[in-house]
């Protein structure tokens, strides 16, 4: 017994996991001088954070806070929400547009980010890498200089002022990452999962479904959320292409309802439309945060 417990720790010597003699460990067998270093990386990360955090937390506070020139000027309260709530068709009008918005331009960059994507990774045709570089040159096109050619585009096809030709336009600009993205996530995935499943009678969109789908899932989460947070806080296109006030997404609405007579800026009313605009991103990114994180180190760990 003596040998065996010799042969398994190394030479008789205490087990890896035990502290060495005459060091002070915390919980777990963690030592002080492991805490020491740690130290200055969590408070390092915790004060990054407090900046990060701090104008969104003094955007809150002050949505509530009196302010002079403001619905809300005596103690606190939410007389600044009711301002943006009953400011034109109201802020419920705005939110269901830039909801709308929000979930097509959601729906088309993943169903053609998927598909382009698997073709990229797994099929073989002429011009394949010729194609795919024109798809990434987008990138490189400023987006402003392209609203004006395509406002004029979706005036000829009757799409003008119109919320599909909002969420048209945002998709094609999501496309090329997008691609990108699935298409790293696809390559990340051994091939021989689809071949087995081909061996097995799956047909190529079968594989791609039953298969595939779930190993990518993600990269497609992350794919999503860079569309929603992209459509949800656009305002150039919104701008450009929308000319009726009903059909104003809710950055576009809270940027009107800044201005007021004489040049006076309501501040709190502002300053609570972006308490609206910035929930639905907070909640929705905490809620799939570990999956975009696995989604860019999807094609991190190929190989």
């Amino acid at each position: 017994m003596v040998a065996v417990s010799r042969s398994r720790t190394g030479r008789g010597g205490p087990p890896p996991s035990a502290a060495a003699p005459g060091r002070p460990t915390g919980p777990k067998g963690v030592t002080i001088a492991g805490i020491a270093l740690r130290t200055p990386y969590w408070v390092l990360s915790g004060s990054v954070g407090l900046i990060f955090l701090a104008p969104l937390l003094w955007t809150a506070v002050a949505s509530v806070g009196p302010r002079a020139g403001t619905n809300q000027v005596d103690g606190w309260g939410f007389g600044n929400y009711e301002t943006l709530a009953n400011y034109q068709a109201g802020i419920w009008r705005y939110f269901a547009n830039t909801a709308f918005v929000a979930l097509l331009a959601v729906a088309l960059t993943l169903l053609i980010s998927l598909l382009g994507g698997y073709a990229f990774a797994r099929f073989r045709f002429p011009g394949k890498n010729i194609l795919f570089l024109v798809t990434l040159a987008i990138l490189m096109v400023p987006y402003a200089t392209l609203l004006i050619p395509l406002y004029v585009l979706l005036n000829q096809v009757g799409l003008e002022n119109s919320l599909v030709g909002v969420a048209l336009v945002l998709t094609m600009f999501q496309l090329p990452f997008s691609t990108f993205l699935m298409r790293i996530s696809f390559e990340a995935v051994p091939r021989e999962l689809d071949e087995a499943a081909m061996v097995d009678g799956c047909s190529t969109f079968s594989a791609l479904w039953r298969v595939l789908l779930p190993a990518v899932k993600p990269g497609l989460i992350t794919v999503g959320l860079f569309a929603f947070l992209t459509a949800w806080n656009d305002f150039m296109a919104p701008l450009i292409l929308i000319n009726d006030s009903e059909r104003m997404t809710l950055p576009l609405a809270v940027s009107n309802l800044r201005g007021q007579v004489q040049g006076v800026v309501d501040y709190g009313a502002t300053e609570a439309g972006v308490v609206v605009l910035a929930l639905p991103c907070i909640v929705l990114f905490l809620l799939l945060q570990r999956h975009y994180v696995r989604g860019f180190m999807s094609g991190a760990m190929k190989g």
